[in-house]
């Protein structure tokens, strides 16, 4: 069975949507003890337990962590559904075993993933403290990093439905970065070999998501949490879910996270990284931020007296409301938005669409139109 069918079959499914607190995995992760070991690491801010959970006999370890920023789960998902296929067993499941020995924190900020928030409680993003360890988070990964002293790390993060990929009209779906190491952005013997990785994973999916792959900037900020893991020698895969059409609670992405972590150990499992092929990394187009959730053409609004036709630009703003996530509308751009795409699009010319002053637009009216 090819891992994509079996992801839609067996993938872990207490977890959906995109709400994903510390309740909802700490009983899951129970399940799992028979496979490896399960400890709690450290505690959060509000005191909450940070599990570090150790699965696999192999000489390569590998360090993975998800839900940095509280309110980034898509990849949380992919984690317990990676757990469940190495629990289920198979061939390619016990040769990842064999070989590897995982070490995944799938939550390092509980309090964030409460309250559906980037930050930790105190309000500190805990990717800009990799070098001042302020937090008590931050203080929890970077001791497990220097007690397992890893090979390899995978930082997992979710992006914004804005990113296309390239110049192209298709979505990053999953993007991805070997982070720099110093401020001139050299190609390092870490970043090679993280560059390596994925352009294997690329090369795989794209056989799922084609055109829907980007590369993530790669600007350098020690302050974060994978520059700072690369320039200290460890080759560093930052790993980003991004939209699929209609996937808002991305419980279609994940399949794709999945797919690629799979096909990443797979890699390191059988092959000493060396770096020799990351020149295909940069095969794969940057990301550029083109994409509104809605994109209306050709709305007519007045402006001082006159009426003009602008394009109108909305976007979703993600709020906790009782115990799922509303996707709330804004207007985030007016203008000439020729070059940008949407999710969805709607062109005024065919509504009976009446001018609006441009100070008076509002989202509920225009997609009242529209929708």
């Amino acid at each position: 069975m090819k891992l994509e069918q079996w992801q839609d079959k067996y993938r872990e499914k207490q977890l959906s949507g995109r709400y994903i607190t510390l309740s909802d995995i700490e009983a899951l992760l129970q399940t799992y003890k028979d496979m490896g070991e399960l400890s709690v690491a450290g505690y959060s801010v509000a005191q909450r337990p940070i599990y570090l959970f150790r699965t696999g006999k192999g000489a390569k370890r590998i360090l993975m962590w998800s839900q940095m920023h509280g309110n980034e789960s898509t990849t949380t998902k992919a984690v317990t559904d990676l757990l469940s296929f190495l629990k289920q067993g198979g061939e390619v499941a016990d040769y990842l075993q064999k070989h590897c020995t995982l070490y995944i924190i799938p939550m390092l900020n509980p309090d964030g993933a409460q309250a559906y928030t980037r930050t930790n409680a105190n309000d500190i993003d805990l990717n800009r403290d990799a070098v001042k360890l302020s937090q008590p988070e931050s203080q929890v990964l970077r001791q497990v990093f220097d007690t397992v002293l890893p090979d390899f790390c995978f930082n997992l993060h979710d992006q914004r439905t804005i990113f296309n990929t390239g110049t192209s009209p298709k979505p990053a779906t999953l993007s991805f970065l070997s982070p720099a190491t110093d401020e001139a952005r050299n190609i390092t013997t870490p970043r090679k070999k993280s560059m390596e990785i994925i352009a294997v994973i690329n090369s795989a999916v794209q056989e799922l998501i084609p055109g829907q792959v980007g590369r993530y900037d790669d600007t350098f900020n020690i302050n974060c949490v994978g520059d700072r893991f690369q320039s200290l020698g460890v080759p560093t895969l930052l790993f980003e879910a991004g939209h699929f059409n209609e996937d808002y609670n991305r419980d279609i992405t994940r399949k794709y996270v999945f797919f690629a972590l799979v096909t990443a150990l797979r890699f390191v499992a059988g092959n000493k990284v060396s770096g020799h092929g990351f020149r295909a990394y940069f095969d794969i187009p940057e990301n550029d931020k083109r994409f509104f959730d809605i994109l209306i053409r050709r709305f007519p609004v007045i402006n001082e007296g006159r009426i003009q036709y602008k394009d109108i630009g909305i976007l979703y703003k993600e709020t906790l409301k009782g115990s799922g996530i509303e996707f709330v509308p804004y207007i985030s751009e007016t203008g000439d938005l020729q070059g940008f795409f949407g999710h969805k699009e709607y062109i005024t010319a065919n509504k009976d669409a009446v001018p609006i002053e441009e100070k008076k637009l509002k989202t509920s009216d225009l997609l009242k139109l529209f929708i």
